[in-house]
């Protein structure tokens, strides 16, 4: 058997192109692309998933191995790759934002541990959150989903030597998601709004006892009783994490649908 340059470039074209834009896809999404996580096991997991992904795809673009069409096709899976998984690791920063929204208002801002998973240190509030959201995210088979949102992603955008045209993801699209950050702000604040404005009334009442009674000490007696009134008011809304989880996945699957013409 004789096998050409160009049948070997394109037997390594369908697997390697699929493969940068799954794999940017796990290095960039909650839980398997965290540092918790080792590279070589998210790099394997990239690789079976791309094995059992490449023989489904269509043909891939004929182009030389090395040239300026083969490096943009590459780009663009892994923009492509990293967008996608930016939309969930959103989905998990809103809780993370809303946590520090809290914190800060009931005096618990100061208290912050190291994030395993991130490296980086935020309030505890936030990382109870962000515990809970992930066990619950796992409990709905989320981490399968991601999987299939990115193995959809081939219908939607199929790999293509084409920049702007139907085979590759556009200006409008990539813009969309990228100001999918106001949707995190915004739901954020959204969740945070309860316990911030029962915070708020507490304040506001030991500033009108101050006026009343200027010999108390305030800061004595306000900081303790406002942070256990926060942590009640935390407590008691808790009850309702798994709705709004429920709405804020439910909304990110939407958009992505939408966003790949389903």
């Amino acid at each position: 058997m004789v096998f050409t340059d160009a049948q070997i470039g394109q037997w390594l074209a369908s697997f390697l192109w699929p493969l940068f834009r799954i794999a940017s896809f796990f290095m960039v999404i909650p839980i398997i692309g965290t540092q918790l996580v080792p590279v070589r096991v998210r790099a394997g997991l990239a690789m079976l998933v791309t094995l059992s992904v490449a023989p489904l795809l269509g043909p891939m673009p004929e182009v030389e191995a090395i040239s300026l069409t083969a490096a943009i096709i590459t780009l663009q899976q892994i923009l492509i790759g990293t967008l996608l998984g930016f939309m969930f690791v959103m989905l998990m920063q809103v809780f993370v934002v809303a946590g520090q929204m809290i914190a800060m208002q009931m005096g618990l801002g100061f208290a912050s541990m190291v994030d395993p998973a991130n490296g980086v240190s935020v309030a505890v509030l936030s990382q109870i959150f962000l515990i809970a959201v992930t066990l619950m995210f796992l409990a709905m088979n989320g981490h399968l989903v991601m999987i299939e949102v990115v193995v959809e992603s081939f219908r939607a955008w199929p790999v293509s030597s084409a920049i702007l045209g139907p085979g590759s993801i556009g200006y409008a699209q990539v813009w969309e998601m990228l100001m999918r950050v106001n949707w995190l702000f915004a739901s954020a604040l959204l969740l945070a709004l309860p316990a911030i404005t029962s915070v708020l009334i507490v304040n506001l009442s030991f500033g009108i006892m101050t006026r009343a009674a200027p010999q108390m000490n305030v800061f004595s007696l306000g900081f303790p009783i406002g942070m256990l009134f926060g942590l009640f008011i935390v407590w008691v809304s808790t009850t309702g994490l798994l709705p709004q989880f429920q709405k804020l996945v439910e909304e990110t699957f939407i958009f992505l649908r939408a966003i790949q013409g389903a």
